[in-house]
């Protein structure tokens, strides 16, 4: 039997178990099992209207075949057409199909924290982290996303040694993890008077936002300290310990807030935090366990990993782990980066599809 109608098949019957479950009106009780069983049959939902249609071809196939073997010439003539129109149709289906059936990434549908740091290069590297923050910001404008800031920490020559911020939408993680790792910047700084052109770099990890459920952290294991806010904030964040530090004591993992309108909404946004550096800790030491695991060419994440140069005289920006240069440094920074990211979606997902015909 063709392999991939068995593996559509198992998605049918999945997809029918679920609209069963939620017909059920004992369910109507039970938010979260609703909840869970709706958005599995969403995410299925494509590969379930694909299966319909690749059945169709099918059978239209095997249709077509046996009107070829009529008397009748007009027939056979039009049976020939279909023939050649589902025939040549149907390795795009299949491809499509194939792309499809590629287990997700469980994180695809979260939304994310980012950090940028200035790196190498001192203030340079500040003010290109101020760059990218910019960048991201009006990237996720385009995408219709909301940006919070949780952490910042201005540099004197402008941009920032680190600024932690959340990003909430639709597939926000789908999108930006590809984007943790070290970004270098070549230009002539503001302050250098010889026209010379200086090699600065910033690092940027994303991490998908997790909930409480899905790492636990003992209340005993965290250390929370208050302190008078710092930076901009008006009169009000500087007179009160506004401010919130907490620290996991087990990992020495840290996360701050002072951006908040409140010591409450500090340590909300501090929490929020320290629960995705916490979960990408264990998911670290978890992946470097596992060495058997085969490493994307796409990346690791790691912000070690030198992964774009943004080349300012030239206009032009590389991505090191695709290849691929766009001539339009502007647009880029000006927040289009549909180009860039599509390209790295297609080759994480060209990587994972010759990985699944490798095993098979």
């Amino acid at each position: 039997m063709n392999t991939l109608l068995e593996r559509l098949e198992t998605v049918e019957k999945r997809y029918d178990e679920l609209t069963q479950i939620l017909m059920d009106p004992s369910i109507a009780n039970d938010v979260s099992k609703m909840t869970a069983a709706s958005k599995e049959q969403a995410s299925l939902e494509k590969a379930y209207n694909m299966c319909q249609e690749y059945k169709s071809l099918l059978d239209g196939i095997e249709e077509a075949k046996e009107l070829l073997k009529e008397s009748d010439p007009e027939i056979r003539e039009m049976a020939k057409e279909e023939y050649e129109t589902l025939t040549k149709r149907q390795p795009e289906l299949e491809q499509e199909i194939q792309l499809e059936l590629i287990p997700k990434d469980p994180n695809d549908d979260k939304d994310v924290i980012m950090e940028i740091r200035g790196a190498a290069g001192g203030d340079e590297g500040n003010i290109f982290a101020g760059d990218l923050f910019r960048m991201y910001s009006k990237y996720a404008e385009s995408q219709g996303w909301k940006i919070e800031v949780n952490e910042a920490q201005t540099s004197e020559a402008g941009g920032y040694s680190l600024i932690a911020f959340t990003v909430s939408g639709d597939h926000v993680y789908s999108k930006l993890k590809y984007e943790s790792g070290s970004h270098r910047v070549q230009r002539v700084p503001k302050t250098e008077s010889q026209g010379r052109i200086q090699t600065s770099t910033a690092t940027v990890l994303v991490m998908p936002e997790v909930d409480e459920v899905e790492v636990h952290i003992d209340p005993k294991d965290l250390r929370i300290d208050t302190y008078r806010s710092s930076g901009a904030g008006g009169q009000h964040i500087n007179k009160t310990d506004s401010a919130v530090r907490i620290t996991h004591l087990p990992t020495g993992i840290v996360a701050t807030s002072q951006d908040g309108r409140s010591q409450h909404d500090n340590r909300d946004k501090a929490m929020q935090t320290l629960r995705a550096r916490v979960y990408q800790h264990f998911q670290d030491q978890q992946a470097s366990a596992i060495e058997s695991e085969r490493k994307s060419k796409v990346g690791s994440g790691d912000r070690s990993e030198k992964i774009r140069t943004y080349n300012y005289p030239q206009n032009r920006v590389t991505d090191h782990r695709i290849g691929l240069t766009i001539q339009q440094l502007d647009k880029i920074m000006d927040g289009k980066l549909d180009d860039i990211i599509q390209a790295l979606i297609n080759e994480d997902q060209r990587l994972k599809l010759l990985g699944e015909q490798n095993d098979n």
